[in-house]
């Protein structure tokens, strides 16, 4: 018990949360537990997973913003290898802080984990060459259910970091880059989304 230290409702937006678990590490390298009911139970989290999630990305690929519509999933998110600038935008029409955001960079090194409640829109970009990203999820996947949100929307201003370039009035890549020249790198899908005035509300 006692495996993980939570710093609560982050930002001062109800329902995100960051943790720390314990790492016990010597010369021949380290162990933790990367989840343990007991210990969420302890702190007040009693989300229930029902599903494992994992991608690889490489440098300056943003994914999202993304969120499910009748079937909102809580997620618990992770790198186990790189690094990526994590960010989560409160959709719930009835929240004090509805449009605000947070975002917490997630390392191989420092082996933090974002829990995001059910409500937000979610998205991450990748700061190093490339970066292995781990989510447990409170519901499954629906096909057809799935929203966004404009990554870029001025309205939200989410400061992405070593992200450069000028707002052109949509959501598409082209001009931004990292500040290494990386461009940035978004699916088809990632640049059609729309404005948080025109999208979905919880």
């Amino acid at each position: 018990m006692g495996q993980i230290k939570v710093e609560k409702n982050v930002g001062g937006i109800e329902g995100l949360h960051v943790i720390t678990p314990a790492v016990h590490g010597d010369n021949r390298g380290y162990f933790m537990e990367t989840y343990n009911q007991n210990d969420m139970h302890e702190e007040g989290l009693d989300m229930v997973f029902v599903q494992d999630n994992q991608s690889c990305s490489s440098k300056g690929v943003l994914r999202g913003l993304h969120f499910q519509k009748e079937f909102p999933q809580g997620k618990l998110v992770r790198v186990i290898k790189g690094s990526v600038f994590d960010v989560a935008v409160d959709l719930r029409k009835d929240s004090k802080t509805y449009g605000k955001w947070y975002g917490v960079e997630l390392t191989e090194e420092n082996k933090k984990q974002f829990y995001i409640s059910e409500g937000f829109a979610h998205g991450f970009l990748v700061l190093s060459d490339v970066a292995e990203f781990c989510y447990k999820v409170t519901d499954f996947y629906h096909p057809g259910d799935e929203g966004g949100l404009a990554w870029n929307d001025p309205a939200i201003g989410i400061k992405w970091p070593e992200l450069v370039g000028e707002y052109k009035g949509n959501c598409e890549a082209t001009g931004y880059t990292l500040t290494d020249g990386t461009p940035l790198n978004l699916s088809d899908k990632d640049q059609k989304w729309d404005t948080l005035e025109n999208t979905f509300k919880f």
